[in-house]
């Protein structure tokens, strides 16, 4: 049969549309030619495939060769699509039966040799696959990645050599197993390591519990980082999706780390990262911090320091939970639903309020310092606490009751009965759901209006502090919101924020 079809995946954003590899083969000169809108890396695949099926021994068909990557419109890059086109070149060349590979997937990168090579996005792909109910082949150091799409038949191959004799039915290959390295997990630092700040930890908890965004200000040597690297430990075990979408991300910027798979992520770039190293970008959009930092922490410190052009990309995936990159031939969306820790100094030399009196900045310096945050920035973070200096004993005794699986323990009962009752944390509540689930007494009811009148407090100050009230709830097992809970959650918004 001088037509043949084989199914691969294309890699775009964290999404793995489907591609046909469609080869033929008709009379007349020999020549290859690539259709289907190929990138660079794709176009040179003709000259890999035509090495690669030679140094394998099998015979390269002197033909007219046609090669379309179907749907056209999609653009495609990489190597991914070695190994399709050539088992499609071996079929069409009726050197591979085309009905072994109907029902089969195939990714990898061929070395002149023959040999398979890993390639990036392999999870996506093996999600989608699974959705499709055909089978997967890959490279054997991708085999365990495709092994976390659960109920998958994944075929792991090492050499175009292997991939033959499989669909010739010399030498069929079993389905890959995992060998069960894809659950062990790295300890988190615990709570108790930070010296003090009972007022901090229990912004952390509260933070932890109901999934808010969180700022820390105070002078150097205070704890914000350390604070801020223990809020991981706090949160609940990632879900089966949950830790899928974070695994799929991994996969399409890296190989994914399957010794500490599943875990949340926890991201700190550095105050000099761009735009669109935060956010995402390129003329081939990639994944930016916000996006690896799906489902875990992203924390910015020194947060003043960052340009302010930067800073203002986060305000709509803060809302959204995603963010979209706008490029002239296409719009990839990308996940981005994180937990924001931020920590800053209050004045430019960090020792604003010191007892020892030794800030010399200036008002205007001050002043001028902190306007590099934007009110609507400041406005969509719900927990806002200054970290005062502790002592300096350096063998202090230890505190009771604030080791991480203590603080672990009363978030997940926390995050079960926000679950139960409205099937989110109490972070994403959308204004129909704050309206069902954090209602008031008439008394409390203008209490809050009136305070949110005095401290000038925007509508959506004023809902995020009342989502926060409902964390402080549930901390203590409450059915109603109370004038206690509203009034620690209003300690934790400054004034005309």
């Amino acid at each position: 049969m001088s037509l043949a079809i084989v199914h691969s995946r294309a890699q775009t954003g964290v999404q793995a549309p489907a591609v046909s590899v469609e080869v033929h083969l008709a009379n007349g000169l020999p020549a290859l030619t690539l259709v289907g809108l190929p990138e660079a890396a794709v176009k040179e695949s003709k000259d890999r495939v035509r090495s690669a099926i030679l140094n394998a021994g099998f015979d390269f068909p002197a033909r007219r060769i046609t090669l379309n990557l179907a749907p056209a419109d999609l653009p495609k890059d990489g190597g991914r699509f070695d190994l399709a086109i050539a088992l499609g070149i071996l079929a069409a060349s009726v050197q591979v039966p085309t009905l072994a590979l109907e029902n089969v997937e195939c990714l990898g990168e061929l070395a002149l040799s023959g040999a398979v090579r890993p390639v990036r996005g392999v999870l996506p792909a093996a999600l989608a696959a699974r959705q499709a109910g055909r089978t997967l082949m890959v490279p054997r150091a991708n085999a365990e990645e495709a092994c976390l799409a659960s109920g998958l038949k994944v075929i792991a191959v090492e050499h175009l050599l292997e991939a033959v004799a499989h669909f010739n039915g010399h030498t069929p290959i079993e389905p890959y197993a995992s060998d069960g390295l894809l659950y062990q997990n790295r300890p988190y630092p615990d709570l108790n390591e930070v010296q003090g700040q009972l007022a901090a930890k229990r912004a952390l908890l509260v933070a932890a519990a109901g999934a808010h965004n969180l700022l820390f200000s105070g002078p150097p040597g205070t704890g914000k980082t350390l604070l801020a690297s223990r809020l991981p430990g706090l949160l609940p075990p990632l879900e089966e999706q949950e830790a899928l979408e974070v695994a799929a991300i991994q996969s399409v910027t890296s190989h994914i780390p399957l010794s500490h798979w599943p875990q949340r992520p926890f991201r700190q770039p550095h105050h000099s990262a761009s735009g669109p190293a935060l956010v995402g970008g390129g003329s081939k959009p990639q994944p930016g911090e916000i996006t690896l930092a799906h489902h875990g922490v992203l924390f910015l410190d020194e947060l003043p320091e960052f340009d302010r052009k930067v800073l203002e990309v986060l305000r709509e995936p803060l809302e959204s939970g995603q963010i979209v990159i706008a490029r002239a031939r296409d719009r990839v969306h990308f996940p981005a639903r994180f937990q924001l820790v931020a920590a800053m100094n209050p004045c430019p030399c960090g020792y604003l309020g010191e007892p020892s009196g030794r800030c010399r900045c200036t008002p205007e310096q001050i002043q001028r310092y902190r306007n590099k945050l934007s009110g609507p920035l400041l406005d969509r973070i719900d927990l806002h606490l200054t970290v005062a200096r502790e002592s300096t004993a350096l063998n202090p005794k230890p505190q009771a009751g604030d080791n991480t699986a203590q603080a672990a323990a009363l978030v997940a009962r926390a995050r079960e009965r926000q679950q139960r009752r409205q099937g989110c944390a109490n972070a994403f509540l959308d204004l129909p759901g704050l309206r069902r689930h954090c209602q008031l007494s008439t008394t409390d009811e203008h209490w809050l209006e009136t305070a949110c009148e005095r401290l000038t407090l925007s509508l959506r100050a004023a809902h995020r502090l009342l989502k926060v009230a409902r964390t402080l709830a549930d901390l203590e097992q409450a059915e109603q919101i109370s004038r206690e809970h509203l009034a620690e959650a209003l300690q934790y918004r400054p004034a005309s924020s």
